[in-house]
């Protein structure tokens, strides 16, 4: 019998979650949900308002200030997924700079920030037949969720996956710059007191250091559909 349900796609930064929700997604007529865009769009405001630096991080007025945050996903169909607004505004290509992935992870950390977003994602999923990806999909937002991915890869591979993805766009980063990065998130992303990342226990582990993406497209693609036709 085939039945809808929930993928949640949790693990490290620059695995490829994104696109591989998406291909999964397409490929089930599923709606899809980066939740990384909505701390990614959070980040951005803050940046925008210069409520977060280097030196400096306005977290009380940032709270405040969540009432006025209005993220929404509106579906492009030339790119073949939803791009993300912010007060109306779309911002799918400036919450993708380093500037942003250098404070996403310190703004994640904020219980309250978190809290918002995950009532949201909540909200998003009821009706079921859904991709989400993020660091505590499975663990918090959907503890249920017929199908739970962890993926992982070292952080050489993720970090010259980054690079080439950032020069592409016309970046200037140097690669051991975005290492460091993908170290210091994975770290802060681990630890922090309120939904860090963790792979439970009914996860199934997805380490695609050295497999193509048809390849991992196939492999989650078949757990899907075993749990849809189960």
């Amino acid at each position: 019998m085939k039945k809808k349900i929930i993928i949640a796609i949790d693990g490290h930064s620059s695995t490829g979650k994104s696109t591989l929700a998406k291909e999964i997604a397409k490929a089930l007529n599923y709606i899809y949900i980066d939740t990384g865009a909505m701390y990614r769009a959070v980040t951005y405001y803050a940046l925008q308002n210069k409520l977060i630096s280097k030196n400096h991080f306005d977290k009380e007025q940032l709270i405040r200030d969540l009432d006025q945050i209005n993220i929404s996903f509106q579906y492009n169909p030339e790119l073949g997924f939803a791009e993300v607004y912010l007060n109306g505004k779309n911002i799918e290509n400036e919450i993708r700079q380093m500037e942003v992935s250098n404070f996403v992870s310190e703004i994640a950390t904020v219980p309250e920030i978190r809290e918002k977003l995950v009532a949201q994602q909540r909200k998003i999923g009821q009706q079921k037949g859904i991709v989400m990806d993020g660091r505590d999909i499975g663990s918090v937002v959907f503890p249920d969720a017929e199908l739970k991915i962890f993926m992982t890869a070292s952080p050489e591979v993720r970090a010259q996956r980054r690079y080439k993805e950032l020069k592409a766009k016309g970046e200037n980063v140097n690669f051991d710059e975005v290492l460091q990065n993908v170290i210091k998130r994975d770290k802060i992303d681990s630890t922090r007191a309120t939904s860090p990342l963790i792979k439970t226990n009914d996860a199934i582990v997805l380490d695609n250091s050295n497999l193509s993406r048809e390849e991992q497209f196939k492999k989650v693609l078949e757990w899907a559909k075993e749990k849809i036709y189960q």
